[in-house]
């Protein structure tokens, strides 16, 4: 392939940190800078290129640092401006990069310009946000993720005006339609780029062009504010400027995080020729198990291994020719990867969650791992509303209590849905509070700590999960077919078998990964493969039978070389 089509953040593979739930060092129960700092060897030990870390600016929390009220200070909580150069510093020195959190569809109510801009309609700041004056009546309906009420327009009795929140209400939206809003943006994004931070993962990006005559939702969206709310009428116009202005300058990665983008507006962001983004999250994937248009609640059937598979295939199919696609499973908003794809059982816990890491480090794309993964970190599934802590599930538990709804139902759909299972303390060993703290931590940690699920015990057995992972880290990095190769779809009709090739010149591979709790047996000798030679497989069982035939056992991950 041509060198000019090699760069750093697509061989690279990512690791998430959320701060909170990663490492506490103040011991006072929350994660902190100088916890990720003192684990830094350890993350450099899992072959990772690039660590993205959810935000650390100054906040208060309502939305756990997704409401930002200062861009340029770092929340006491974690730590001070010293601790994060020292982060910096140290992840460099080891080859490490770090994607920062850019959070600027809304800001906290608490930020300096909001607080201006509620003082007076006149105030020099009122235009950096939304505002609807009550005199025109109630403001058209927009819906909001984490209200009580799901209304996005909250009063504010000062002004006698309404201010737009998609998000809490503490979370005003940014008014991008205003050239100082985005001049300071830009400024700030310099700010971080200047001290050395390496990218940006762009916190729902799409939803910053607003059409500011505020209509009624127009009639094709069917209800469904979500891809009204990406298609704002200058969003293209904004990201273009903001590659002009600040990120063409700079070797950086950006990855947008874009809810209500689909397959056909895909090439808009990431195509090089437009020079907007690098690559984005869609959400069909994390649709796939939901009901509805219902973002966290969990669909009564159980999704098809067919249905993965085609959005796997068609994602892949889009950034064939151009443009470049990310890989991921579970991140912050999202339960634990085993739970949700694999099977979280004592029987078949190790095969399905090596699978999966199987799965993403052979795939075309970026792949994400979310810490705790390498380790196979599982749903913590609370019993009680007590023992949660995020605003999505507090909220909609208090919507529904209102309404007089049934509770227990919705407690069991959060032990699968709630973003709290993604959240839990990293389980770094078998001590009290797996070693994450010496104090009771802001979120109970998962008792399986206690079961072999900690660094500590798994890296001590060299077939542990962790050292499977590190094994099939190093697999993607010497073979960079399959960072580069074109993939292939085969058995494209079988529920339990997920099969493909990736082929880059005469690099060519069979990725093998059953999706089932029994043995299953395949037949792809129509393939005329020659030669096999397996690369890694997460089984001893030797899965390849000869002339085409496979039996592979439950979850069993088989990575051959072809040819």
């Amino acid at each position: 392939m041509e060198s000019n089509q090699r760069k750093w953040w697509k061989e690279g593979v990512v690791y998430q940190i959320y701060p909170r739930s990663f490492q506490d060092t103040k011991g006072n129960g929350i994660g902190d800078i100088q916890g990720i700092i003192k684990r830094l060897d350890y993350i450099k030990s899992l072959g990772i290129d690039i660590i993205w870390l959810c935000p650390v600016y100054e906040s208060p929390n309502d939305d756990n640092g997704y409401d930002i009220s200062d861009y340029r200070n770092i929340m006491s909580e974690f730590g001070t401006m010293a601790d994060f150069d020292q982060l910096l510093e140290g992840m460099h020195q080891r080859g490490l990069k770090l994607v920062m959190d850019l959070v600027v569809n809304h800001t906290s109510d608490e930020h300096f310009w909001f607080r201006e801009s509620r003082k007076s309609r006149e105030n020099p700041y009122r235009d950096y946000y939304h505002w609807w004056p009550a005199e025109k009546g109630i403001p058209p309906k927009r819906f909001s993720y984490f209200d009580v009420d799901g209304d996005a327009w909250k009063y504010d009795e000062q002004t006698n005006s309404y201010y737009l929140h998609y998000f809490s209400v503490k979370q005003p939206d940014l008014k991008w339609e205003n050239p100082k809003v985005r001049r300071e943006i830009y400024e700030m994004m310099h700010f971080w780029f200047k001290k050395g931070v390496d990218g940006f993962r762009m916190d729902v990006i799409p939803f910053i062009s607003k059409d500011v005559s505020y209509p009624e939702l127009p009639e094709k969206y069917n209800g469904n504010f979500v891809p009204f709310y990406a298609n704002g009428p200058k969003l293209h116009e904004y990201l273009h400027e903001m590659n002009k202005e600040v990120l063409s300058k700079y070797d950086i990665m950006t990855v947008g995080e874009t809810p209500g983008v689909d397959r056909d507006q895909a090439l808009l962001f990431v195509d090089e020729d437009r020079e907007e983004l690098n690559m984005f999250f869609h959400f069909e994937l994390m649709s796939l198990d939901r009901e509805g248009d219902e973002v966290f609640w969990m669909r009564k059937d159980p999704w098809k291994l067919t249905e993965f598979k085609k959005i796997f295939s068609d994602w892949d199919e889009t950034f064939a020719e151009k443009g470049w696609g990310s890989l991921f499973l579970s991140n912050h908003d999202n339960p634990r990867t085993v739970s949700r794809w694999g099977n979280d059982t004592s029987e078949h816990w190790y095969n399905a969650t090596t699978m999966l890491h199987s799965f993403l480090l052979t795939m075309k794309g970026t792949p994400y791992f979310y810490y705790g993964d390498e380790i196979g970190m599982t749903n913590i599934r609370f019993d009680a509303i007590k023992d949660y802590q995020d605003i999505n599930t507090l909220n909609r538990y208090a919507l529904l209590k209102q309404q007089g709804m049934d509770l227990d139902t919705f407690l069991e759909n959060e032990k699968e849905a709630s973003r709290d299972n993604g959240r839990t303390p990293m389980q770094w060993d078998s001590s009290e509070n797996s070693g994450f703290s010496n104090s009771r931590p802001w979120l109970k940690v998962n008792s399986n700590y206690k079961d072999g699920i900690n660094v500590e015990s798994q890296e001590a057995d060299s077939n542990s999960v962790l050292n499977y992972f590190r094994k099939m880290v190093q697999v993607r990095k010497d073979h960079l077919g399959l960072v580069y190769g074109n993939y292939r779809l085969l058995l494209g009709e079988n529920e339990e078998v997920y099969a493909y090739t990736r082929i880059m010149d005469t690099e060519k591979y069979l990725v093998l990964l059953s999706f089932s709790t029994e043995k299953t047996t395949v037949d792809i000798s129509a393939e005329n493969f020659g030669t096999l030679d397996l690369i890694i497989s997460n089984d001893a069982s030797n899965a390849h039978l000869g002339n085409g035939a496979f039996e592979l056992q439950s979850y069993q991950a088989c990575v051959y070389r072809f040819g």
